[in-house]
């Protein structure tokens, strides 16, 4: 028999049992995760294996659902809903959310890198981690960086060759100020799209073209109705994943160390994807008849953005900044 004592002893104990066993369940959670493209794309990729990560580094408390080709929205309307907490997670383009945190309109100015692997060095060194731990004020927490290629205009009018051949052209942009700015300072009228109406606006001559990167280009069907892809190489914006900083708050430190530390392998990962895809990509528009230019000379297209440059440049942090990205060799 227990004595009055014991007994109570032993029902503290069960008590702490089930309070320490319902903690762990209420922590325990599903994280919904944005993205505008297809299934097979490997950004869609790159987050399911961090989902898969997590949730074995977790023990299984935590999975991390993947909504892809705009299930939950378009970018514009997905990064509000990330800001507020109603979702959890983002990957999006650095010149939309360049809307929201300033820095990013920097990372998606017009020729500000000089190659695919200037992008990478700048991105995975100090000044990646610098701009990754600029997003708190804005509501998110950066976690990791993404590839996007270049940025290329395509049109179905006739090929571009020179800041003549844009003159008069409709060409869709991202909903983006600086992107429409940039492309109005080519000679051509930018329309602002959201992405899943692009496709409908070739296919109707709403617009005359757009600009993207390989994948996007022939995934989306876009080179279908856009026969002809200059090599501008215009923009070599990233695009870059973000959590929602009410979702992060839920986290516990150990727990935050691993959606970081996943997070970056995930880029390290859909770099490979990407470069498969993008090979891949050129190859099926180059079979489809699309005429691809690649003879052509930048430098009008690099000196058209002057005012751009200084209009970025009145920042004083954004001045530093692309001084800073310029210097690293």
């Amino acid at each position: 028999m227990f004595g009055r004592a014991g007994f109570q002893r032993t029902v503290v104990f069960v008590v702490a049992l089930l309070v320490t066993a319902g903690s762990t369940e209420a922590f325990a959670r599903e994280f919904r995760v944005a993205d505008t493209q297809s299934e097979d794309y490997p950004t869609v990729q790159a987050l399911r294996f961090m989902g898969r990560q997590i949730h074995e580094r977790t023990g299984g408390r935590h999975e991390v659902k993947v909504f892809h080709s705009r299930q939950l929205g378009e970018e514009k309307e997905t990064l509000e809903q990330t800001r507020v907490g109603v979702i959890d997670l983002n990957r999006t383009n650095v010149a939309l959310i360049g809307n929201i945190v300033p820095a990013m309109n920097v990372l998606a100015l017009p020729f500000l890198f000089r190659s695919i692997e200037h992008m990478q060095k700048v991105l995975d060194g100090p000044i990646g981690n610098e701009i990754l731990g600029s997003f708190e004020p804005y509501g998110f927490v950066g976690l990791a960086f993404y590839d996007s290629g270049a940025r290329s205009i395509y049109n179905g009018i006739h090929p571009i060759r020179s800041l003549a051949d844009l003159k008069g052209l409709r060409i869709r942009v991202q909903q983006s100020g600086q992107m429409s700015e940039m492309m109005r300072a080519l000679g051509a009228t930018p329309v602002e799209l959201a992405y899943g109406q692009v496709l409908t606006g070739l296919a109707t001559r709403l617009i005359d073209g757009a600009e993207n990167n390989w994948p996007s280009f022939v995934t989306t069907d876009h080179y279908l109705h856009a026969g002809h892809y200059t090599l501008t190489e215009h923009t070599m914006s990233p695009e870059v994943l973000v959590m929602s900083l009410k979702a992060w708050e839920t986290l516990s430190p150990d727990e935050r160390r691993i959606f970081r530390e996943e997070a970056r392998r995930s880029g390290q990962f859909m770099r490979e994807k990407w470069r498969d895809l993008e090979l891949q990509s050129r190859k099926q528009a180059e079979a489809a008849g699309v005429v691809i230019v690649t003879d052509i000379d930048k430098k009008p297209f690099e000196a058209a953005m002057a005012g751009i440059y200084a209009r970025a440049q009145r920042d004083p942090a954004s001045a530093r900044l692309i001084e800073r990205i310029r210097k690293v060799e």
